[in-house]
């Protein structure tokens, strides 16, 4: 709709917001720049911190098997910096199409890994009656941060739609959005609902490092799920790459741009590694990217976004886009509020509780 009304082919996410506020009613233009500025680096700080998720995901995968397999006692933060020789490579790809092989081939890793966990899961009979179907009202932020976090994928929606040479096919019914974003969800709700029904408290940040490493099929579906993760990287990199390197390519000289963009992405890469290294713990790191950052972009913009450009009269009857965004807007600011709050502090706690038992 923003294109049609501006007469602009294509725009990503962070030029739609900049056009919403620019001719949208006249008292708010004024933030057209601002709301740009604002998108462009939460998205790239929305990215980096979800590949500090996927290098320490990737980590704690490998550092499972190969310490149960070979009998070593290294520490995760040993796998971590393994982990980051095959990410500085992957990360110096540029081109969206080249990533394609590398997503194509870990959809189908994923798909493998989904079938061996749902062998474990229903391997032998669930237990129901042992488990409550309901934690406690303070452990929602951090499931709703970890939903927000697995199921949100806000930065690639609209460089994946740029890109296709067919884009009228991403939306509508079915359409390419729907149909995915339809998938994930079943996935993810009978995994998650299941996995908790067979491994109760135990379960861990992902089901997969919840299989027994005893077993040669489980083993391979852990190596399976940290491949998959490894090649998806590439494409969660490219977003917000792609974000700063247009930003600032116009203040080096074109003689050396290739040198630079080898060294950008090496340096960033590398602390990404290093936060990764000072924050090893899986579950509460995803709880907090999730709700300070992915809950802002998926849900707070968006809902800001469309208010501003269908006012004040096109907002349908009795207003009920207003309402639906004032709903959605609320429950983003009670997810990032409350769910950082939950992740900062388990944190806290699991850092205090290892010093104490190292003294």
């Amino acid at each position: 709709m923003v294109c049609q009304r501006t007469r602009i082919p294509v725009l990503g996410f962070a030029e739609t917001a900049e056009r919403v506020f620019q001719y949208g009613p006249a008292k708010l233009r004024p933030l057209a720049g601002f709301s740009k500025a604002f998108v462009d680096y939460a998205l790239m700080a929305t990215y980096f911190s979800a590949g500090c998720v996927y290098i320490v995901f990737i980590a704690t995968s490998f550092h499972d098997v190969i310490n149960h397999e070979t009998g070593n006692d290294w520490s995760v933060r040993i796998y971590i910096l393994l982990t980051m020789l095959p990410i500085l490579l992957i990360g110096q790809i540029r081109e969206l199409k080249y990533l394609v092989p590398f997503s194509a081939l870990a959809n189908l890793f994923i798909v493998v890994t989904f079938g061996i966990t749902l062998y474990y899961i229903f391997k032998d009979s669930l237990e129901f009656d042992d488990k409550p179907m309901f934690a406690s009202f303070g452990t929602l932020p951090l499931f709703f941060s970890t939903v927000i976090f697995a199921m949100e994928g806000i930065g690639v929606v609209m460089p994946v739609e740029n890109s296709m040479s067919k884009p009228q096919h991403f939306l509508g019914c079915p359409g390419v959005l729907n149909t995915a974003m339809g998938t994930v969800i079943v996935l993810y709700a009978v995994i998650g609902f299941f996995g908790y029904v067979r491994f109760g408290d135990a379960s861990k940040g992902s089901v997969t490092l919840n299989l027994p490493l005893e077993d040669s099929l489980a083993v391979a579906a852990q190596i399976l799920i940290a491949l998959a993760i490894l090649f998806t990287f590439g494409l969660q990199f490219y977003v917000p790459m792609d974000i700063l390197w247009r930003k600032i390519h116009d203040k080096i000289p074109k003689n050396r741009h290739m040198i630079s963009q080898i060294a950008l992405r090496s340096g960033i890469m590398i602390l990404m590694g290093g936060i990764g290294l000072a924050v090893p713990e899986l579950e509460p790191f995803i709880g907090l990217v999730g709700a300070v950052f992915f809950s802002s972009l998926g849900l707070f913009v968006p809902c800001v976004v469309e208010t501003v450009f269908l006012w004040p009269n096109e907002l349908g009857k009795f207003r009920w886009v207003l309402i639906k965004n004032v709903i959605f807007g609320a429950f983003s600011i009670f997810a990032l509020v409350a769910g950082a709050y939950v992740s900062i502090k388990d944190i806290i706690e699991l850092y205090t509780d290892d010093d104490e038992h190292t003294e």
